[in-house]
């Protein structure tokens, strides 16, 4: 025994001889690629740092700040925390117009996610962010990493993550970069999400040649909290410990946040070493290693390493709590020999996280992490200077004030201009297009196109099931989880219409948020609040900053009408490709909350012999539509336009029915008008209906595939339709068509006339095979 214990001393000694001898040459060789680096003077007089996205105006305040000129690493940390995609510097002024405080509200934006009370103690947490140039030009590793981000801010706030969702929009899926781009996005969402074990349960993809080039990656995850286990990101305690938990840095992902904060140009393919490398297995473990700490009450403060890696995590930290933070590089794992400063503070690889506990607290959390099999190491301490101060071996390589970088960031209101296209899509006429007589084809046009086809193709690679808490799947208005151990359950969703917003921006943006509670409330659930991911192109450009005024505006009235505040999002400018600037893209992701799990709805007729209602009115309105898209080839004109309090009267008036037991099932009417969503509820409940649509003074293809707002088709019991026709009339809601559930048909006469009649098959045919067709 005293042998094997003498060999063992031996052995361990000799892994420590090495780990130290790995560290010294590490060191060594980061002395050297320092000495390389440029001086100040450099940087100055060869601009360099107009290559990190910094300008002359601010190089100057940096120097100010500094009251000296900066080093490469503290240009570098300046880069990053000034770009865009971290100190919102375009944006900032605009999203103070959302509203954002509300009775449920219990955390809002500036904290890793929002948090909203559902009652009973509990919260729901969620959040929205963008991964869209990484994508562009590595979709497996930016799909996924995106993913990976999302899920490490929910969990940083001490919630465990219960459901993912994406939003995803690309050029025309006839392109074969189109379909590389979109067949690995997929693969990576779901490569990532299925790993970690957290279900993806919804979302929806768009093509349209406006993307080409530059896809959108929206993702979305929801948790579930008790409220006293809400965590921060605030490094607070002077003489508090800093730790690092994770993967060793690497450097894949240096200067994240600014290829991010800028377009998409022919020489983007060669920043591919930006995009960062996913790891779902080690996400997994930091995850459930940083929930137990967290459930161990032992927590100060904690936040992930998402964009700018160390460089924002620490100095966001350290400004919310007012104090200032010293790193000692030398500690930070590494992956790599030879890595500077610079790159170990602006790298963003994966998986990582911070955190601040009292000193005592150190046995403990190594023990968890060191059960876990991750990597915990202590790498600083809180001050009281309010200084970022970062030390290698032995020396002070960066000083720099943390209200500087993260405060004190200049804020631009940039030029605003109303484009020419505005005025002449306001003055067009869309009812003056040819007749479509041959509405049956036409229907089938519009099923086949891949932005109303079924998902089927995306959602069958998710498991959309893991935790066997998923209630509604994929497929419906909106995906509904258990809230396990309650009557309760959380509705979700994700919903734009770019082409909307392009038309007519201050609409578009309503109609956003208006669509995505809706969708909510058509699941049975009350709409609770909102995060974006607003998607736009240059903000350089004045009608691209005025499309970002008009949208914002018209989605705080829309949240301020609906109750549905604003809790947190993310912004993703400078999305452009050769043709110009994407669709203005403002992804709205709500969650409601279904007070009693009987009242979870979906969209598929239930039963032979229902009565089907068709709420709200139809009116002559094809601008945006996909009908005008697909069939007319052109977006023109003006799109819907939508009463807030139209629209909140039709959310209350069907919720109530829903909830007092009145409705077999309920589905939006969007996208491909009444037509498409008609034959959604056939083809989703394997069942056919007739309805009668009385539409006064319209042609039979302009009611049918107008995508008129505030409409919801209802499915209901025979012997209950007039009680809901009568509280609809109560409510000033007009019911517009009346018809029944049965048969093997799809049928809808117009004012009277045979309008659509389709085998239910056949048109399941088209709309399941449209995406597998066009990827074959």
């Amino acid at each position: 025994m005293q042998s094997t214990r003498n060999n063992t001393t031996a052995v361990s000694a000799e892994r420590a001889e090495q780990e130290a001898r790995r560290k010294r040459q590490s060191m060594e060789s980061a002395r050297d690629n320092m000495r390389r680096e440029p001086s100040p003077d450099q940087i100055a007089a060869e601009r360099l740092y107009a290559g990190m996205g910094v300008t002359d105006d601010e190089y100057e305040l940096i120097c100010g700040l500094l009251g000296r000129r900066p080093n490469y690493t503290e240009i570098g940390v300046f880069s990053v925390m000034w770009s865009e995609h971290c100190a919102y510097k375009n944006s900032k002024p605009l999203l103070k117009r959302f509203p954002t405080t509300g009775e449920r509200v219990l955390v809002g934006p500036g904290e890793g996610a929002g948090i909203v009370d559902i009652g009973d103690g509990q919260a729901v947490v969620f959040k929205i962010e963008s991964h869209n140039h990484p994508s562009a030009i590595e979709p497996y590793q930016g799909a996924a990493t995106g993913v990976g981000g999302i899920i490490r801010d929910i969990f940083s706030m001490g919630a465990r993550p219960v459901a993912l969702l994406n939003s995803l929009r690309f050029g025309s899926l006839k392109e074969e970069r189109v379909k590389y781009l979109f067949e690995h996005v997929v693969a990576g969402i779901a490569g990532y999400g299925n790993c970690i074990g957290i279900p993806t349960v919804g979302g929806e993809v768009v093509f349209d040649d406006s993307y080409a080039g530059n896809p959108l990656v929206n993702a979305m995850c929801v948790g579930l909290i008790d409220h006293e286990d809400i965590q921060k990101g605030v490094a607070s305690g002077v003489g508090n410990p800093v730790y690092y938990v994770g993967p060793p840095t690497g450097r894949d992902g240096i200067h994240g946040a600014t290829f991010a904060s800028e377009e998409l140009t022919a020489e983007s393919e060669a920043k591919r070493p930006a995009v960062q490398v996913g790891d779902p297995f080690m996400e997994k473990l930091v995850m459930e290693s940083c929930l137990e700490l967290i459930q161990s009450g032992i927590v100060i403060g904690i936040q992930d390493m998402g964009a700018a890696g160390l460089t924002c995590s620490s100095a966001e930290m350290a400004s919310k709590a007012g104090n200032g933070l010293e790193l000692v590089l030398d500690e930070v794992p590494q992956r790599e020999t030879g890595m500077t400063p610079y790159e170990m503070m602006l790298s963003e690889s994966q998986e990582r996280m911070l955190f601040v506990i009292e000193e005592q607290n150190e046995p403990n959390a190594m023990e968890i992490f060191e059960r876990w099999g991750v990597i915990c190491r202590k790498v600083g301490r809180v001050t009281d200077d309010g200084r970022l101060r970062l030390l290698f071996d032995g020396e002070v390589v960066a000083d720099m004030p943390v209200r500087g970088l993260v405060d004190e960031c200049p804020v631009y209101h940039k030029p605003s201009q109303e484009p020419t296209s505005y005025a002449a899509n306001q003055s067009l006429d869309t009812t003056g297009y040819p007749e479509v007589t041959d509405v049956n084809a036409a229907l089938l046009q519009v099923l086949a196109s891949p932005s109303v086809a079924s998902k089927e193709w995306v959602y069958r690679q998710y498991d959309s099931m893991v935790r066997a808490s998923t209630a509604v799947t994929p497929g419906s208005d909106a995906a509904v989880v258990l809230v396990r151990g309650t009557r309760k359950a959380l509705a979700m969703t994700t919903d734009c219409n770019g082409r909307y917003v392009m038309l007519d921006p201050l609409m578009g943006g309503r109609i956003a948020v208006c669509e995505a509670a809706r969708n909510i409330v058509c699941s049975g659930a009350e709409p609770l609040a909102i995060t974006d991911n607003l998607n736009f192109g240059n903000p350089e450009k004045p009608e691209n900053f005025w499309q970002m005024e008009q949208a914002v505006d018209g989605m705080a009235e829309a949240c301020r009408v609906l109750n549905t505040p604003v809790i947190g999002g993310n912004v993703s400018l400078y999305n452009e490709n050769a043709h110009g600037s994407i669709y203005p893209t403002p992804v709205v992701g709500m969650v409601g909350l279904v007070h009693d799990a009987d009242h979870i709805t979906t969209q598929g007729f239930k039963r032979e012999g229902d009565a089907v209602l068709l709420l709200g009115r139809t009116k002559a309105e094809l601008g945006g539509s996909e009908f005008q898209s697909v069939v007319h080839g052109v977006a023109e004109g003006c799109p819907p336009e939508v009463d807030l309090e139209t629209e909140l009267r039709l959310q209350r008036t069907v919720l109530a029915l829903i909830q007092d037991g009145l409705v077999q099932s309920a589905h939006d009417v969007s996208d491909g008008g009444l037509a498409a969503a008609f034959a959604e509820c056939c083809i989703s409940g394997g069942i056919g209906a007739s309805l009668e649509l009385e539409a006064a003074g319209l042609r039979g293809d302009i009611a049918l595939f107008s995508e008129s707002q505030s409409r919801i088709l209802l499915s209901v019991q025979p012997e209950r339709a007039e009680e809901v026709k009568a509280r609809c009339a109560a409510a000033g809601i007009p019911v517009e068509g009346l018809g029944q559930v049965g048969g093997e048909q799809i049928v809808i006469r117009v004012n009277g006339s045979p309008a659509i009649e389709l085998p239910v098959r056949e048109a399941e045919r088209v709309w399941k095979d449209a995406i597998p067709c066009l990827m074959q």
